[in-house]
This record gives structure tokens, sequence and C-alpha cells, in this order.
């Protein structure tokens, strides 16, 4: 079943339902649709799979069903620059559950995603489990994120408007020919809408007081946290020069987390960074069983 709902900003957004409609639901913002030539071409060599979506609707479908719909995606296309808060997305997630006649159900994000989660989780009752991938649930890079998406939206207007005096040779963040090691971060050129970014910025900014160590006695529904141990991106000067280490702050409150009731798994591989982590082949064995233990 596919729906288009009305969004808290008057945007549309396609959402799918998949699956028996007597298992348990499993929403997946995350979901983006797949594409093919060029565009596959280029996300393969960025080491993502052009057909993310739909491997991770397919692979969770035989067992559960399967809320799906790309939420990153719609808000590139439709951003909402001053208002893009955790109180805006949440409304957004459970008006997104409510169309579609679903009540309770798990979550899974990755990265920024996975932040999403986290504060829905705090919001309502209606999850009955939370998968984080790609962002720690204690301590995490608040303050560091909030410096890059605040230098990246600086970069963006400084951009914005001047594609046509772009430097020869010199890539750029929108570009389809650069290949993903000759990028140099130092010197790239921020090619996207402001507006796209700002409200990255407004997010972690709303952020600026939240403490994720005080709310773990919060959180009673099953949880389970991953990485992979080479996920770690270092910033330039352009974007603050910080390192977001995800990994490492994982792997450092492994315990703390464990005692607060967390599942947490480190996924080996000197390949194993951000983006490897992210992608269906990784994360399936991962989640798979774990949902298993706990949903059946």
């Amino acid at each position: 079943m596919k729906r288009i709902i009305k969004m808290k900003n008057g945007s549309e957004l396609e959402v799918g339902l998949t699956g028996n409609a007597d298992r348990k639901v499993i929403m997946l913002p995350i979901a983006k649709k797949s594409v093919t030539g060029q565009e596959a071409e280029t996300l393969k060599l960025w080491g993502v799979d052009p057909e993310l979506g739909a491997k991770f609707i397919a692979g969770l479908s035989d067992e559960y069903q399967i809320l799906h719909f790309d939420y990153e995606g719609h808000y590139m296309a439709h951003p909402y620059p001053d208002h893009f808060t955790p109180e805006h997305i949440t409304q957004d997630l459970l008006r997104i559950a409510d169309q579609m006649n679903v009540n309770q159900f798990s979550y899974y994000g990755y990265s920024w995603l996975a932040l999403v989660g986290l504060q829905l989780a705090l919001r309502t009752d209606r999850i009955e489990s939370l998968i984080m991938g790609g962002f720690p649930p204690y301590k995490g890079p608040y303050e560091e994120m909030r410096v890059v998406t605040a230098r990246t939206y600086e970069e963006a207007l400084k951009q914005h408007g001047k594609l046509e005096h772009e430097q020869e040779g010199q890539a750029s963040m929108n570009s389809e020919q650069i290949y993903p090691d000759e990028v140099d971060w130092d010197n790239i050129q921020i090619q996207i809408d402001p507006a796209q970014t700002k409200q990255f910025v407004t997010m972690y900014q709303s952020l600026l007081d939240f403490d994720d160590q005080l709310i773990q006695d919060q959180l009673s529904i099953p949880r389970l946290t991953f990485a992979g141990e080479k996920d770690t991106i270092v910033y330039g000067e352009k974007f603050g020069n910080v390192t977001v280490n995800i990994a490492e702050r994982l792997q450092k409150n492994k315990k703390i987390l464990e005692n607060f009731g967390w599942t947490v798994e480190i996924i080996k591989g000197e390949d194993m960074d951000h983006t490897k982590a992210m992608q269906p082949s990784t994360v399936l064995p991962v989640i798979q069983p774990w949902l298993k233990s706990y949903l059946s």
C-alpha cells in the first residue's frame, strides 16, 4: 500500500506500507528509492547501494510489516530551514504513522535519522524498539555536528548564485564526475541550496541543551546501537577543524550503554566507515537477529 501524506509544512511525501498486516511494524525513514543509470553508477563510486531502500524492505518484509519512506530526500527537496526541530520531526513521523493506521512500531534510523529516533522515543510511548546506527546514543557529537553544519551553511551561502565562477578543476559537493579518493575536503565547494543545509543547523542548534546522559533511564524499550569500527570523519578548516569519531565514542562507552540496557555492536572491517556501515549488506545481518530476538 502506498499513500501520499501531507506533512506539517504542507509538502507531500509518498509513504509505503509493505508486508503482512498481522506482523509487527518497523518504521524505515531511510528507505530511499532505487535509482539506475549514471546516478546509480555515481552512488556506487561512493560505496552507496543504489537499491538501498528496496533491499532493506525486502530483507525485513518477510518477518515484519515495513513502514517506509525517504525522509531525508523529502526535506532536501522541500527544505524547512527555520523550523526543522526535533518537535517538528517527531510530529511528522507520528503524523505518518497515524495516516497509515499504525499505532505501535519499531524504528530504525542511521546517522542523523538515528538521532531523530532517540528524540522520537523520548516523546512518545508508541515505539516498541529502537535501532540507532552511526550515531551514539550516549555522549553524542552534538556540538561537533553543530559546528560542521553551521560552517556548511556559511559555505553554501558564499557559493549560492556563483556556480558559474567555479574554478577549473575544483571539486564541488554536487559533482557527478569526481571520484571519492580524489576529493580535497579542505577545498571542496559547497554547491547546495543554503535552505537545505540550514535546516540541519536549526536541528542541532535546538539540541544545544539536550543531555543524552541524563535521559537514559527514561528509555525502557529494547534498543540497539551500532557503528563501523572505522567510523571517523575528520573535517578540515573550512568545516571547523572538528573530528566526528562515532566508533570511538561507542566503544569507549560500551559498558555504560550496556548497563543502561542497550545492545552495542561495533562492526569490524578495515573499510567499515560511516558509509559502508549503512549499506543493507552490512546492516541487515546485524539487525535481523536482534529484531527477531526482541519482537518475535
